[in-house]
């Protein structure tokens, strides 16, 4: 087999591995009405936002953490919503290929923060990634209404992992 054609096949099959669905626990419809109408955060606190929009790697549930602590799995179409304490660091986790991938957010009490999780192809499963998204972009896709709140059922393939010593020095 041309060796061109044998990565064709690989592309091809890999597409159709990552391409079905996958479901997560869901909270109820008052809730997801209640997180998309955006609320200002409690005194002293910092609303968090964690979405997952990507076509590529329906199929996978990917595990996400804050501080090393499991909040649940995520599948497409889906979005996280919580407060935490504001004026701190945090450092956010998702479960990738080979090793989580981190995202380090300085929260400030009384905002939203918007992160966005994406699939991204793997050698042999996808691996995900997080990037901080602006207010106005992550209220856009998570103000459409095929995109609905998870719930936080703390449920991950691994149920915690190791936070790195300079994120728990930031705090």
């Amino acid at each position: 087999m041309h060796p061109m054609s044998f990565k064709a096949l690989l592309s091809i099959a890999c597409l159709i591995l990552v391409t079905g669905c996958a479901s997560v626990p869901m909270e109820s419809a008052e809730n997801n009405m209640k997180a998309k109408s955006f609320p200002t955060p409690e005194q002293g606190k910092s609303g968090l936002y964690v979405y997952r929009d990507s076509f590529v790697g329906k199929a996978l549930k990917k595990d996400v953490y804050l501080d090393g602590n499991c909040i649940g799995e995520t599948a497409d179409k889906i979005f996280f919503y919580t407060q935490l304490a504001g004026n701190r660091t945090y450092k956010l986790s998702t479960e990738s290929e080979f090793s989580p991938n981190d995202l380090v957010l300085d929260i400030n009490a009384g905002k939203n923060y918007f992160v966005r999780q994406f699939i991204k192809v793997g050698v042999f499963v996808g691996g995900a990634g997080l990037e901080s998204v602006s207010e106005e972009e992550g209220k856009r896709v998570i103000s459409k209404p095929d995109v609905n709140l998870a719930a936080m059922s703390g449920h991950c393939d691994h149920p915690s992992i190791k936070p790195a010593a300079n994120a728990a020095a930031q705090k």
